[in-house]
């Protein structure tokens, strides 16, 4: 908040065609902390993915040779990063892509977890990028094996192709490290950030690269109207320094593995026939509910969530229709923790009467 209204104060909103202090200052303290040579700012998660798509397909056809207008994208079934006509066209579910056509070419989905999928995709010539969220959010928080991310990185070398990690929703602490490719071993090639970068206060995106990945991209060739201005940089060095000084981090993985032990406890409570599930990594929780159990034939995850909202004060929504999503703020404590199961508990008892 005193670095939003400090720059507010001075210069605020300005396209990314005007020098300021800020956005400099805010491009060497995200670089260095997530070691990549270069950033592009934006505002939304859904630009840094196009963004991405963009820099991958042109270093397939400047880099890997790729024909003019015939570079694929390898993405993930179940993908979600935003609702542009790109983004909907690498859609596998229904309800993102129906009747928005004709759609944008160049997609190929494969299923999460199966590297031989993945590997049959990535042997196509024009493959440029396997593109893929850590953890699937809108999917239902669907968490691979561990050593998926570190065979899909490998295989993208083997076939040359990049890796782009979409973080926008796992990065920044919210699934316990600055970068949850990063956790598993993994450097991606492209790294796709946002939501938490603007610290909850002002919408703020970013993709970092390398130099001879991003340097693809030559000047007027790409840019975001107020991707990088000066309030947004200042809130995204804040943020980050927030998130770095006050080990956000490493609270969420503790006060997360807290939480979801809560729960798994609330969900033996009813003998696992209200709640068939509880998975995630930090605070980006998935909370899986039986659909239509006789117990409680009115539980569902959007009856779930709205009861925790009117009655529980936690703020939760469905995933998919079997799942909430629980992504509380990185602050939350482990009383708080406590609060939330508990407030899930009442909810579930409720139905169950």
């Amino acid at each position: 908040m005193a670095a939003l209204s400090r720059q507010a104060g001075t210069l605020g909103l300005t396209s990314r065609g005007l020098r300021s202090a800020a956005l400099p200052a805010f491009a060497q303290r995200l670089t260095q902390a997530f070691g990549y040579d270069a950033m592009l700012p934006s505002s939304t998660g859904v630009e840094t993915g196009e963004t991405a798509i963009k820099l991958a397909r042109r270093w397939g056809y400047e880099v890997k040779g790729v024909p003019d207008n015939e570079a694929r994208v390898v993405v993930l079934q179940g993908n979600f990063w935003g609702r542009s006509l790109a983004a909907i066209s690498a859609s596998t579910t229904p309800s993102a892509y129906s009747r928005f056509g004709p759609f944008l070419p160049g997609y190929d989905a494969v299923p999460i977890d199966d590297l031989a999928a993945l590997e049959a995709a990535l042997a196509d010539p024009r493959a440029c990028a396997f593109m893929a969220e850590p953890i699937q959010g809108e999917a239902g928080i669907v968490v691979p094996s561990a050593d998926y991310l570190p065979a899909a990185a490998a295989l993208c070398r083997k076939h040359g192709a990049l890796l782009i990690a979409d973080e926008v929703q796992t990065g920044m602490g919210r699934a316990g490290a600055l970068s949850f490719a990063a956790a598993r071993g993994v450097r991606p090639d492209i790294l796709c950030l946002g939501k938490a970068l603007g610290g909850g206060l002002y919408p703020v995106s970013a993709v970092l690269a390398d130099e001879p990945v991003m340097s693809l991209i030559r000047p007027g060739e790409h840019g975001s109207t107020w991707g990088g201005n000066a309030v947004a940089a200042a809130v995204g060095t804040a943020s980050l320094d927030v998130l770095l000084d006050e080990r956000l981090c490493e609270r969420a993985q503790e006060v997360g593995a807290l939480l979801r032990a809560t729960l798994r406890r609330v969900a033996d409570k009813f003998g696992g026939r209200l709640i068939t599930g509880v998975r995630g990594e930090g605070l980006l929780i998935g909370v899986e509910v039986a659909m239509a159990p006789e117990e409680a034939p009115a539980l569902s995850a959007w009856a779930l969530s709205e009861r925790l909202a009117s009655h529980g004060g936690v703020i939760a929504r469905p995933a998919t229709e079997r799942v909430v999503r629980i992504a509380p703020p990185l602050t939350l404590s482990a009383a708080q923790a406590e609060e939330a199961a508990a407030a899930i508990e009442a909810a579930l008892a409720h139905f169950a009467s």
